[in-house]
Formats: C-alpha cells, sequence, structure tokens
C-alpha cells in the first residue's frame, strides 16, 4: 500500500510537513518582511531539504507525529466532553459547575487515555505489589483533598454574608 511506503513516510510527509509549518511561521510573524512569500517559500525549502538530508532530525520528526496526533486526539476528546457539559461558555451555567464538570471530563479523559494505552494493568500491578501501603498514601490524599475543598468552600460562604 502506498502509506507504508518508506518515502512518503520518511521523506515526503516530513518534508511538507516542516515546509509548511515553517512556511506558515514566517508568514504569520513577517520576519523576513511584508509580502516576501518568495522569501519565505525560499527559507522553508532549505530548512525543510536539510531535515530530510539529516537523518536523525528526520527520525525524531517521525517518531514525534504519531504521537502529537494522539495527544490532539486526545485534547479533542476532552474539549469535545467539556463542551457536551458546559456548553456555550458564555451562557449562565454557575462557574462552580463548570469547575466541576471541567474536572470530571479531565479525569474521564486521564482514565480513558490509561484504559486504551494498557498503562492501567502496570499501574494496578504496581500498586498490589506494594502491600497496600500505595492504597493508604492515596486514601490519606483524597482526605486531605476533601478536607482542602471543604475548608476553601467554607471560606468562601462564611465571608459573602
Amino acid at each position: 500500500m502506498i502509506f507504508d511506503s518508506s518515502l512518503l513516510t520518511q521523506v515526503i510527509l516530513p518534508f511538507l510537513l516542516i515546509f509548511v509549518v515553517i512556511f506558515a511561521i514566517l508568514q504569520k510573524s513577517k520576519i523576513l518582511g511584508e509580502g516576501k512569500a518568495q522569501i519565505d517559500a525560499l527559507v522553508s525549502l532549505a530548512i525543510a531539504l536539510i531535515l530530510i538530508g539529516v537523518p536523525r532530525a528526520r527520525e525524531i520528526v517521525v517518531e514525534l507525529m504519531p504521537w502529537l496526533a494522539v495527544a490532539i486526539s486526545v485534547i479533542l476528546v476532552f474539549l469535545i466532553l467539556y463542551g457536551f457539559v458546559a456548553g456555550d461558555l458564555s451562557s449562565n451555567v454557575p462557574k462552580w459547575m463548570k469547575i466541576v464538570f471541567g474536572i470530571l471530563a479531565g479525569l474521564f479523559t486521564l482514565g480513558l487515555v490509561i484504559y486504551v494505552t494498557g498503562v492501567g494493568e502496570s499501574l494496578k500491578n504496581w500498586f498490589s505489589g506494594n502491600s497496600g501501603i500505595w492504597s493508604t498514601i492515596i486514601l490519606i490524599l483524597v482526605i486531605g483533598g476533601a478536607f482542602a475543598v471543604a475548608v476553601s468552600t467554607g471560606k468562601k460562604g462564611g465571608s459573602s454574608e
């Protein structure tokens, strides 16, 4: 298949990515001057060709991009969940509700990433192999967090009267 081709994945796509990104940065920042698209294109071309000519730099870009795509997908899932719950951020939803649901959406997204990547099993094995000390530490952290929330909520409620 064409997408498995080494020429495509190791040369063409990294070249296009770097060329387009550098060109866009140069156009937006106007570092080389206003209306200098040809110069921006030549500089971008030179940088992209240098990237293709240096194997280690190309390997870094090729190895990094799939993880960037995964990270963007995770952020997209979080934003969709947050948007579903909070809706239009300018609406009359109370601020505390946006924060609570934002935290819940973030925790759900984190849990989903842990589950999908298989890290959950490794964490479970690691925590269970340490004779319950981690369970105690996590319980103390949860109780401390709940106490901190209760104290901060109590101060806000008392000062508004």
